[in-house]
């Protein structure tokens, strides 16, 4: 029943490999508590209490609200699957509340801290740092994520129009605009990439060996160049996506453009962007209030 709800939620659903292995350990973890292996869980016989007993546990071992929340919804999830396919007629996870968490407003680096990577007049050459520059460039002036970057390929890029097609979540597929100077940079960079990688796969962004990129290393890069300019904890691809986020609202762009900028399914997930950074407030308040001055 667990491989079954796991087809379902990559080839019907059209989850991300990543969320649908997160379901699984998140079952596998429940039937280990359960003490029955995953073949042998007999879903009509699984009570409420159990669950809640299950939740306590976990509660007890200083898990997280959002992690405990996932948890929860990945067997909300489970057994909304077995009743659609008639496999039970009850639902233990009814009674099951998912507990609050409190959404931290996103990290994001500052236009200053943007502008000394993006205008370095020190920049090394080659084909490496040329590329790391590149990523560091679309991420920030596309918002795209860490999964859709390392999936761009060089057909994606109509630099005629001025455009990029990004696949993102569940194979939804956007079209995002970009500036004639980023058009300049990946088109610079293709011609190095064409003179110093010997082979080259159908991907935009390649290793030396013309391989396709994978996640850590984009993640490294991404550490390692922002780390040179800025103190935040968290210094990621997604933080650059959030900059790109923060930036275009506090310029006035409207909240539904930024939720199809970024392939939002809903205008909830956008809206954690409305926050305004202290300068901005600062200076309104400077601005605005008599004994500020």
């Amino acid at each position: 029943m667990i491989n079954e709800f796991l087809q379902y939620l990559q080839y019907e659903k059209n989850y991300s490999a990543h969320t649908v292995l997160s379901y699984h350990t998140d079952l596998l973890q429940f039937c280990d508590f359960l003490q029955r292996p995953p073949v042998q869980l007999n879903v009509n016989e699984v009570s409420s209490e159990q669950i809640q007993q299950w939740i306590l546990a976990l509660m007890s071992a200083n898990l997280s609200a959002r992690s405990l929340s996932r948890k929860i919804s990945t067997l909300k999830s489970f057994w909304h699957f077995l009743l659609l396919r008639g496999i039970t007629n009850k639902n233990p996870t009814l009674k099951i509340i998912l507990p609050k968490t409190n959404k931290a407003l996103p990290a994001f680096f500052k236009e200053s801290e943007m502008n000394a990577v993006i205008n370095n007049p020190y920049q090394a050459e080659g084909f490496i740092n040329t590329r790391n520059h590149l990523i560091i460039k679309v991420f920030y002036l596309t918002g795209i994520r860490l999964s859709e970057l390392m999936n761009l390929k060089d057909t994606d890029i109509d630099f005629l129009a001025g455009q990029i097609k990004v696949t993102g979540k569940r194979n939804k597929q956007r079209i995002l605009p970009i500036d004639n100077t980023l058009c300049f940079d990946i088109n610079n960079y293709i011609e190095l990439r064409k003179r110093e990688v010997e082979f080259t796969s159908t991907y935009l962004f390649v290793r030396p060996n013309g391989m396709k990129l994978y996640p850590k290393l984009i993640y490294q890069i991404v550490h390692n160049i922002m780390s040179e300019v800025s103190t935040l904890y968290k210094r990621s691809p997604h933080v650059l996506r959030h900059t790109f986020a923060t930036e275009l609202l506090d310029g006035g762009a409207d909240l539904n453009a930024v939720k199809e900028l970024l392939g939002h399914s809903s205008l909830a997930a956008t809206q954690v962007y409305t926050h305004t950074s202290f300068e901005e407030l600062d200076h309104i308040y400077k601005q605005a209030h008599p004994r500020a001055k």
